[in-house]
């Protein structure tokens, strides 16, 4: 209903926002700032009350009345939209006139972004995107063909001419290889070791892909989990079919030399294959504890097998609870039923039912977790549909609850693996050694469903345990927040009585490999250097000692005596090095070490006569210069009677740091390297060692993963070329532009 309209003077506008003053001071009026007030004009047509009026089609609007403010939404959407009658005939008259005229103009964008008009079409950087889009996306090389994605493409931009088949698989395999190369210098920096998982899949003709995994510490004590080869073997059952896959791995990135440890599944490994690869292993890599680093179990998979074993020992009841859920769930009726009497029994479970996918353990465990909290609506369900005849008993769901419980345990300990980043090594030992003292406190129950669940689990998981326990105490021994005290305390409570022994296991174990660092930083037994006179003298711990020849005169030059002293001060400290190594490690018999001791004990004999005959046997003063040279000679004495602690030792008996969640065990170590030098290389190899075959997507599966029908078809190199490349992408491999990318054709 239109207003009649009382002819004022009109007033500036307000902003939406602002509260209007009675009386509106000509100072204190504000600019007009939105775009409306070029089709409106602001009238006042009675006390407190400001309309808006069109000026085309004369329709008044309301703006202001009292201390209301309608804001100015409405009077936009009466132009923008085409509601003003006058408005929408003049844009009318205006576009048949252009249409009439034949002449085009693009319609200008709203609001577009400065500078991104004026960027010239580039075919190369579209064909890169499309190769980027199908490697992150694992769409099908064919895609470029598909009639619908060609129009969508030329629909996008009719300038952009679609790539052939083989064209976008070279610019994959370009676009892998030149990652691949980055990805190779970056390897080559790193100052340590370099650790592999193998898995494998299978595809329906029986062709073997050996998925290989680097995982490794940069120079910035960064933690890198990257896939490196998906290696394609045509027999994967035969004994040998690993072994050449991890020797092309590692021709490949060129890791003959430094390879810490090597992780694979049991479920795809026998006895022979093991052999072949521990007797690879300990020829690539002949110094870590006599290749005993193979891991030949994946943490993921062995807690996934726990977990069916446990699901399957008492199938007959999850399949009771399986069957409710799918009762409910597939059918409306019931499910508004089944929450009806949730609602009437006040069940304070936020938790809703869902059938579960039986290739996901996890989701298994979820249905039962959640059908327990809801047992009581299950139990009344009876009364209420009449049909419902498979309700769970009260003892099934005692089983079901019980069963959860160790569900959950596996659950938690597995999921350190389904986080944002890869836990380093440490990590692994707690909820290892938890598992393990569970099951084991679980298996002597009295109650005989309890032991009966808990035994089989026990035995498997018992394998686990002493396979990996070395690796697993010398990893959190690395911790300085642990360090020997949490496997002194863990032990205990799983040995019982026998701790002692398995902590000297541990003891012996984690000085043996540190000796063996040790032994990697020492150069040959005796190396010689010829001098400029011709005279050879033997190289010590990597520094070679010159032979200084006195002048003729008869004196030492000043230098002469600074280098005598540094070599003296030296010599204490290398001998009880060595002696410690020796009572550390009586069984390795190095030659150099040897030699050494012999050549520093004889520099020591001579430096103690030489000292005893400075003193002139005719002066009748019995101290020189000073009187402080005795007390130097004295010190250099005790000082080479006292054994000097090695870094291991001087690190585990420092006291432990404060336990807090968000540590960083890495960054800790990056601090200390200076202090730890030879330490903080093995802490370096080891906390990048991998427990788990799987990503995070795999944690839980309960089927091993196979080749599908189309990877299987494409050519080796492709496959692995889109695979890895993916892998790269998805943690920033490829965040680089595509400057520089190899062309290739097939």
């Amino acid at each position: 209903m239109e207003t009649a309209i009382i002819p004022v003077t009109p007033i500036t506008p307000t902003d939406n926002n602002d509260l209007v003053s009675s009386e509106v001071q000509p100072n204190k009026r504000r600019r007009k700032k939105s775009i409306v007030w070029d089709h409106f004009t602001v009238e006042t047509v009675g006390d407190g009350c400001i309309r808006a009026c069109c000026n085309q089609c004369k329709k008044s609007f309301a703006y202001i009345t009292g201390s209301k403010l309608a804001g100015t939404s409405h009077l936009k959407r009466h132009i923008a939209l085409g509601i003003c009658p006058v408005s929408r005939q003049r844009n009318q008259q205006a576009s048949d006139t252009k249409t009439a005229n034949a002449t085009y103009e693009p319609r200008k964008r709203q609001r577009a972004t400065p500078g991104f008009a004026n960027i010239p079409f580039n075919q190369e950087r579209c064909n890169h995107e499309i190769a980027k889009m199908i490697i992150m996306h694992e769409y099908p090389l064919h895609i470029v063909e598909y009639p619908g994605f060609i129009d969508f493409a030329r629909t996008l931009q009719p300038q952009f001419n679609m790539v052939s088949f083989n064209t976008i698989q070279g610019d994959c395999v370009a676009m892998y290889l030149t990652e691949k190369q980055r990805l190779l210098n970056f390897i080559n920096e790193i100052p340590g070791r370099i650790s592999l998982t193998l898995d494998l899949r299978i595809s329906n003709q029986t062709v073997g892909y050996v998925f290989i995994t680097g995982q490794f510490i940069d120079m910035e004590w960064n933690l890198h989990r990257c896939l490196l080869n998906v290696v394609m073997v045509p027999s994967p059952d035969s004994d040998c079919a690993l072994q050449q896959a991890v020797v092309s791995c590692l021709s490949d990135w060129h890791l003959e030399n430094r390879l810490f440890t090597l992780g694979l599944d049991q479920s795809f490994s026998n006895v022979n294959i093991n052999q072949n690869l521990r007797a690879l292993f300990s020829v690539r890599n002949p110094y870590m504890l006599h290749g005993q680093f193979l891991i030949g179990n994946c943490f993921a998979r062995v807690l996934s097998l726990l977990a069916q074993e446990a699901l399957w020992s008492v199938g007959e009841t999850v399949k009771k609870i399986r069957d409710s859920v799918k009762f409910v769930k597939t059918s409306d009726t019931h499910e508004e039923t089944f929450f009806g009497l949730k609602e009437q029994l006040k069940v304070p479970s936020m938790k809703d039912i869902f059938i579960d996918d039986q290739t996901k353990w996890i989701t298994t465990y979820d249905m039962l977790a959640a059908a327990c909290e809801l047992k009581q609506v299950f139990l009344c369900l009876e009364t209420s549909i009449p049909d419902y005849n498979i309700a769970p008993s009260m003892d099934d769901w005692k089983q079901i609850e019980i069963l959860c419980t160790y569900l959950k345990l596996f659950f938690d300990a597995v999921s350190i693996l389904t986080g944002p980043t890869y836990p380093n090594a440490s990590a692994f030992y707690h909820e290892v050694s938890k598992v393990q003292l569970e099951l084991t406190h679980a298996a002597m129950s009295n109650d005989p469903f309890i032991s009966n669940l808990t035994k089989p689990l026990k035995e498997k998981f018992d394998r686990y345990w002493s396979d990996c326990f070395l690796v697993l105490a010398i990893a959190v021994v690395m911790d300085p927040r642990f360090k020997m005290k949490l496997v002194e305390f863990s032990f205990s409570r799983i040995y019982g009585d026998d701790a002692g022994m398995w902590i000297k296991i541990v003891d012996d174990g984690i000085h043996e490999l540190y000796l063996e660092y040790i032994a990697q930083a020492l150069p040959p037994p005796e190396t010689f250097v010829e001098e400029r006179n011709g005279s050879i003298i033997p190289e010590q711990n990597g520094g070679v000692i010159l032979k200084t020849e006195p002048p003729e005169d008869g004196y030492l030059h000043e230098e002469g005596y600074l280098q005598e002293e540094q070599t003296h001060e030296a010599a204490p400290q290398e001998v009880s090095h060595h002696e410690v190594a020796h009572q550390e490690d009586s069984h390795h018999d190095v030659a150099h070490r040897e030699v050494s001791d012999q050549e520093v004990d004889s520099q020591e004999i001579t430096h103690q006569e030489e000292a005893s005959q400075e003193v002139p046997s005719q002066d009748p003063l019995i101290s020189i210069g000073d009187g402080l040279s005795d007390f130097e000679v004295y010190i250099s004495e005790i000082s080479g009677s006292h054994q000097m602690k090695s870094e291991l030792d001087q690190y585990l008996e420092e006291s432990l740091l404060p336990r807090v969640q968000d540590f960083d065990i890495l960054g800790w170590w990056k601090l200390n390297k200076t202090k730890y030098p030879t330490l903080s290389r093995m802490a370096s190899d080891i906390l990048s060692m991998p427990f788990s075959t799987v990503g995070p997507d795999s944690v839980f599966d309960t089927e091993r993963k196979k080749m599908d029908n189309y990877h299987s078809s494409l050519r080796p190199v492709t496959l692995e070329a889109l695979i890895c490349a993916k892998d790269w992408l998805q943690y920033g491999g490829l965040s680089q532009s595509c400057d520089g990318n190899v062309k290739m054709e097939f």
